[in-house]
Formats: C-alpha cells, structure tokens, sequence
C-alpha cells in the first residue's frame, strides 16, 4: 500500500444489511504512495430511522443526520476522492457492499480494488487469533478519538499502515498487499468491464470458449473476487492459463448460500460436461452392494444407481463410481477380515475357495465355519461403508438464506436428490407435483450429507407436506 495510491475509508450505517440499511457518516484519508494528502468527512441524511442501538453505538442521532447532505449529493465527490485509488477498510466487503449499493441506487456503476486490514492483519501476524479493530488498536497501540465515528476508524487504519511500516516492515506488508490485491488482467477478447457486474455473493460462474463450448463450471461465496482469481496473472495452476486462453464469454449464476452453489456446480457440470472439469461429472458406472439383513447367508449383490431407492439405503454398502473399484473394495474386505471369497461370489469354483487354502478364509467353504458365523464377521466388514439412509419422513426444503438478507432459497430434497430450489414458497406445489426423484447421484448424497450433518451449525429443515403441497 506504500507503492499505491490509496484511501483509507470507514463508514457508518443504519444497519448490517447493504440493500436496506443506508450511510449515515463517511471518513475518509487520502495517502499517495505512503504520504498523507488529506482527510475528509461528512454526515449523512439517510433517509430512514436510526434504530436506537445504533445511535447508541455510534452516537449519530437522527437529529444530527436531519439537516445532513444525502448520499447522492456528496456522491460526485466521493467518487472522485475513490476512482482510481485501492480502496482500504476493516472487514471490507461490508464497506464496499455499502457504496457499491448506494451508488447503484443513484444509476452509477462503481467498482474498486479493495485491501481488506482484517485479512492483512491475519498474513502479516498470523500467530494472533483475534484481528478486530479494538483487538488491533489495543495490540499496536493506537490512539482512537472518535471510536465508531468513520473519519476516528479511517485514522486508526492511517495508522495501523504507518505502524505496519515499521513492524513487520515495509516489505512485508507490500508483499502480503500483493497477494490480497492480484490484479485480474482481462482475457483477450473480452470486454473491459468484464468484472465489474459480477456479483460479490455466492454464486456458480461459467466459463465458455469459442462457439459457446463450455470451458469450465466453479462455485464460490464470493463470485466476483473467485472468478478474478482465476486471470490474476500469476497462472500457478495450467489449467487457468489454458482457461485465460480460451475464455470468450463469462456468465454466472447468483444463489442465497453455499449448499445452492454447490448443488448447482453438480448440476451444471453432470450437464454441460465442461472441458476443464474432471471432478462432479456423472458416473454412468455408480454402483453399491445390496446386502438385506434378511438374507445374510446370500452374497451382497452389485446394484446400479438406477435399481438405487431410499427405503433400502440401509440395506446398501459404500457408493463407487465403477464396478472395478467395488469389487476391489470387497476383494480387500475379504482379505483383511479372512472372509470367504467363493460365497461373497469372487471366486468361481466348487469346494474350498483359493484363500482357504492358503490360510486366508476360515473354511465356510470347506464346512469348517458355519455360514451363520461368517455372516457375522461380513456385517462387521461392511459396516463401516453402509450407506446412511433418509433420515426424513419424506420430502424435506431447507432454507437458506444471503447473508444480507435480500435473496432466500427453498432447496427440496428426497432421498438424498435435490429436486429443485424455489424462491418463493407459494412455488412448492409445483415440486410437490413433480412425482419421480432425479438419478441419484453420489456427488448430490456426499454435499448433502456433509451439509447437513458435517457443519457445527443445524441448518433450518422443514418438513413438506406432500398432500396440501406446502411447508408443515
């Protein structure tokens, strides 16, 4: 940041949310190339009510912002103080989602290059946990005169800069500059402003080439700073360079969260096949043993995913992408657990199997181990790789909802399928009707069950009821 042109900027609001909150004070300071220009503040008229909370917080009553300039009067010259500077706060994307709103309300496209200090602070002293701003001003020793007022918070960040020049020093923090900012160069062919509409939410981008032929499928929670990344110029995975190559066309996809991303990732790629995906494409192959607890003196069965049905998930074991791989899998089951391999239908023969006979099979075969027995010591085998079955009544839709609470999606789910994502409750008679469940498809079952079992937080399940077509 000492090599730049830069703005340190800090902002007050109404609230936590970008599209409905509005600003009510802007501070800013100017530094070019490490030396301070100017500093410049302002209140401002938001034209909503200041929850109590906040005029505690920030000691900004709505008193003080009524005889205030709106936004759109002080946005010329905000813009002129920011356009063509790095754009530099504390948890950033709350700043920049704040202006990037407020601007788009006034007609006004506006994009910048941003330098978050929460993500600075982490590169720069990594063995803190906590990168707060009072944990920081605490930490260096920063002198603060006006706490949640946006020009105090913009001099804290002027000074943590001239702090960090001295301790780390001045190299280090450029390099670690130079790693948050990576400047995407705009592939040939491209417009210029590429960039600039792609959204900062979590989303699915597409990649197409020549003729539309689809070059490349990814997801992010941050659309616009991911797909950035992959033109960023330092081109350390090949595939990016062939992609920045190719490139002709950039689309995406927005969603509420990361669990709709990653079942429209799946979904796209098992679709378009893309020519830079290897991983999520659809397994013709995908097959699981079947092994009734009813029937244990028989040898599991090999099933496709399209014999696949939720009520004898219990029943399965471990999910393959290839017959090849499943019977490998059984084959070492059998050797480490001296399993019979002619009864679990490996080998073709009658009398004592192979293994027996070089001491790796208990002798089911050869009448030494009762069938029972064996049995037992399959189940314990296969236990670790059965495959978990519905654990719903029926139909489920799990909410999620963005972070700034503008879009919320009902994603529907049966039996470990995704069967569609509606916007609107009102929509879910329509997925109530749809009777037959997608393929099962394994890339589907591990995101879901990961989501909704894996994370440290439960996430909102409602139950659907299939007969009135609405949430229970």
């Amino acid at each position: 940041m000492y090599d730049r042109n830069v703005v340190f900027l800090d902002l007050e609001t109404t609230g936590a949310t970008a599209t409905h909150d509005r600003i009510t004070e802007v501070g800013l300071i100017e530094a070019d190339h490490g030396t301070f220009v100017r500093e410049w503040s302002t209140l401002v008229n938001p034209g909503i009510n200041i929850p109590p909370m906040i005029q505690s917080l920030t000691g900004i009553s709505n008193s003080m912002v009524a005889t205030a300039p709106a936004f759109e009067d002080i946005a010329d010259e905000l813009y002129e103080a920011i356009d063509g500077r790095i754009l530099v706060a504390h948890n950033a994307r709350f700043d920049y989602g704040f202006l990037k709103n407020e601007f788009r309300r006034l007609g006004k496209p506006f994009t910048a290059p941003v330098l978050c200090t929460v993500k600075l602070s982490r590169k720069l002293f990594p063995q803190h946990n906590r990168h707060n701003l009072d944990t920081l001003i605490d930490r260096h020793g920063i002198t603060c005169d006006a706490r949640h007022r946006a020009l105090g918070d913009a001099r804290v960040l002027w000074q943590l800069a001239q702090q960090w020049r001295t301790d780390p020093g001045e190299a280090a923090v450029l390099e670690a500059t130079a790693k948050l900012l990576k400047t995407a160069t705009v592939p040939t062919g491209l417009p210029d402003t590429v960039f600039d509409n792609i959204p900062e939410g979590p989303g699915v981008y597409l990649f197409y080439g020549e003729k539309d032929v689809p070059l490349y499928v990814g997801k992010s929670i941050s659309l616009r700073s991911r797909v950035m990344s992959h033109f960023s110029g330092d081109h350390r995975i090949n595939k990016d360079m062939r992609i920045a190559a190719e490139v002709k066309r950039i689309d995406w996809i927005e969603t509420a969260g990361e669990l709709g991303a990653l079942i429209e990732e799946a979904r796209l790629v098992k679709k378009l096949s893309p020519v830079h995906n290897r991983q999520l494409r659809r397994s013709s192959e995908l097959c699981s043993w079947h092994w009734p607890a009813q029937q244990h003196s028989a040898a599991p069965q090999l099933v496709s995913a399209r014999d696949l049905h939720g009520d004898e998930f219990r029943d399965l074991f471990g999910l393959f992408r290839s017959r090849r791989t499943a019977i490998e899998a059984l084959r070492e089951l059998a050797t480490q657990h001296q399993l019979c391999h002619a009864l679990l239908g490996l080998e073709k023969r009658t009398g004592p199997c192979f293994a027996y006979q070089i001491k790796r099979c208990r002798g089911v075969c050869a009448g030494i181990e009762t069938p029972a027995a064996h049995a037992v010591r399959l189940a314990t085998a296969l236990a670790k790789l059965r495959v978990r079955a519905w654990p719903f009544a029926g139909r489920i839709a799990v909410r999620e909802t963005a972070a700034d609470g503008e879009r919320s999606e009902l994603h529907v789910l049966d039996q470990w399928c995704h069967i569609g994502t509606v916007r609107d409750p009102a929509e879910l008679h329509e997925l109530q009707d749809t009777v037959q469940r997608p393929l099962f498809d394994l890339d589907t079952y591990k995101i879901l069950h990961r989501f909704l079992f894996g994370g440290k937080t439960r996430p909102e399940i409602i139950p659907l009821n299939a007969a009135a077509g609405s949430a229970a």
